[in-house]
């Protein structure tokens, strides 16, 4: 049934393993170098799950629970967050292993076997999302598993096997992986779901077919079971909403730009010009199916952050696995031998996809060489937590951004809160506009302290931003049905004590329609019941006050801007301090200046 190669491929998917994953967990935790702020996501979804959250059920987020739970099943188990992760990639890519070396091994010739079994662990191992940037991070891991899944899924059914009776191990494993794209990032699934379909049946895998059908509903049935019915309506529910949110239309660049921009023409027209090719090989099927394909490629290269095309190699595979009628031998309408046209192809999509390849494989290396005594936890008082690191200067170092709005400067004054698209005005204050850029980890070790010092542990606090990780911080209560990542809605304010609205949000973009929708909502239950220069405390009707809450944070006139300290008329004109980053800034190292136990 197989071909010679077969157990080289599976020594060089064990030795891929061994060298990624084992570089990455002999560093004893996990330091990060960059995204701090998705980490921190991570790891509230995470540690929800680990403590018998559900995601969509117990808490908001648009990505699936196969993401997070093989993570939240190490954490579980006692490790910290940051081998947790290490050791969740592994389980993953264990899992896919025997998959990966099955559909290797019974479709493809040597060399796209070993570049396809090679790919696909790096993309489960790595430890940075791709593109060009020589760092190392977990943020979007999930993209990265689930084209591990999409490689597995569409060679299985674009390559027809090279021997009888494997329909049923093919199907087995296109159904679960599909099933898995659903489980983890469902634009995967919505845009490989019809292509993949299409090509079992023609190819001729029809029994292949059946048996993937059968394996997705088993998967969608045993977690139904799990879970309970209503799990699809809150999935769907919390996918929705991310779809209709105005804040998040597309996370990099337009879909025109992913196909036609300058940095992706190139390797648009080699997959056009590779489906060309095919045809004119004889390959008509694999022509079509690479057409076909086409669309979720960009689909999914546009939904995803950075916009990196990693369908670049699986183009590369396809075209050096279909074999051309008569050897390949024939000539093409450009004078080219199919083989050497389907070969040059593949090579210029090699080519085109060469720094994001290297600089994946290479990230747990990168991790392993880290000089550790740079890096800071990201939870500082996490406890065994705090396995996961980052740089000392990123977690420390507070930056605002705030508009220069000095007449000093010879500059014609900007009015931030009147002419920005996401100007901020609550309860009849102008908040002057202000976005924390670097120092995550020090401004919420530092709010969580001065929440916990003002009597406020163990309470549900919404906050009006991107994150609301405090909880993580500090002794308060993860807040039911929220959100870890907030699209501009109200999620879990319902069941909140308290509303923060932080003085310098993470993301202005998002502060602003969440406190529209407060507005909307209706503000009469709202009373303000605390100040300090980081944040307003305002209590949700009459839910009850600590009994001896500390003494009120004195907020110096001229740490902030004056709009985000004084209420007033909306219209009415105010001075922005043009010391207000620097005030800020030194504002926050007192508030952290207290070593971390």
């Amino acid at each position: 049934m197989f071909r010679p190669n077969s157990i080289l491929l599976a020594g060089a998917v064990l030795a891929m393993l061994a060298l990624l994953g084992g570089a990455a967990l002999l560093k004893g935790g996990l330091y990060i170098g960059m995204h701090e702020g998705d980490t921190i996501h991570l790891m509230d979804i995470v540690l929800r799950t680990a403590g018998g959250q559900w995601p969509h059920l117990d808490f908001s987020t648009p990505i699936g629970p196969l993401a997070f739970a093989p993570i939240a099943l190490f954490s579980a188990a006692g490790l910290g967050i940051g081998m947790s992760i290490l050791w969740g990639q592994v389980l993953m890519a264990a899992a896919l292993a025997p998959a990966v070396w099955w559909v290797a091994a019974t479709r493809m010739d040597r060399g796209p076997a070993f570049l396809f079994v090679v790919y696909v662990m790096i993309l489960v191992l790595a430890l940075i999302h791709g593109e060009d940037e020589a760092s190392v991070s977990i943020s979007m891991h999930y993209n990265r598993w689930s084209w591990a899944l999409a490689y597995l899924a569409i060679a299985a059914a674009v390559l027809p096997p090279m021997d009888k009776g494997t329909g049923t191990v093919d199907g087995l494993i296109v159904g679960l992986a599909m099933a898995a794209l659903a489980l983890m990032k469902v634009s995967y699934f919505v845009a490989f779901a019809i292509p993949v379909a299409l090509g079992l049946i023609l190819t001729g895998q029809r029994r292949a077919l059946v048996v993937a059908l059968i394996a997705g509903l088993a998967a969608a049935a045993l977690l139904t079971v799990l879970a309970g019915p209503g799990y699809w309506l809150a999935y769907m529910a919390d996918l929705r909403e991310v779809a209709g949110s105005t804040t998040r239309p597309q996370p990099g660049l337009p879909l025109r730009d992913v196909i036609s921009g300058p940095l992706y023409l190139g390797a648009s027209l080699t997959a056009l010009a590779a489906v060309v090719f095919l045809r004119q090989a004889g390959a008509e099927t694999g022509g079509l199916m690479v057409l076909l394909l086409l669309p979720g490629f960009f689909y999914v290269t546009f939904q995803n952050f950075g916009n990196d095309p990693q369908w670049l190699i699986l183009l590369a595979v396809l075209l050096l696995a279909l074999k051309p009628a008569g050897g390949g031998e024939g000539r093409n309408g450009f004078g080219l031998t199919h083989k050497a046209a389907l070969g040059g192809a593949a090579a210029v999509s090699l080519a085109f996809a060469a720094p994001s390849f290297f600089n994946l494989a290479w990230s747990p290396f990168r991790h392993y060489t880290t000089e550790a005594q740079t890096f800071v936890p990201v939870l500082p008082r996490g406890g065994i937590n705090a396995d996961l690191l980052t740089l000392e200067a990123r977690a420390l170092r507070t930056d605002i951004t705030v508009p220069v709005d000095a007449p000093a400067l010879g500059l014609a004054a900007f009015r931030e809160e009147e002419r920005r698209e996401h100007a901020i005005v609550f309860l009849g204050e102008t908040r002057a506009y202000c976005e924390l850029s670097s120092g995550l980890v020090a401004v919420f070790d530092a709010v969580a302290r001065d929440l916990e010092e003002a009597g406020y542990g163990g309470r549900h606090v919404f906050t009006a931003d991107l994150f609301n990780p405090y909880w993580l911080y500090g002794d308060l209560a993860p807040l039911p049905g929220g959100a870890p990542w907030n699209y501009g809605n109200l999620a879990g304010f319902e069941r909140a004590e308290f509303l923060m609205v932080p003085t310098c949000p993470i993301a202005p973009r998002m502060q602003s329609p969440i406190l529209a929708a407060l507005v909307e909502r209706g503000t009469d239950d709202l009373t303000e019941v605390r100040r300090t220069a980081l944040y307003t405390l305002y209590r949700i009707g009459e839910a009850e006050l600590p009994p001896s809450a500390g003494p009120q944070a004195e907020a110096i006139p001229d740490a902030l801007p004056e709009a985000a300290l004084e209420a007033g008329d909306a219209e009415a004109e105010e001075e922005i301090d043009p010391d207000a980053a620097r005030a800020i800034d030194a504002l926050i190292d007192r508030a952290i200046e207290e070593p971390s136990p």
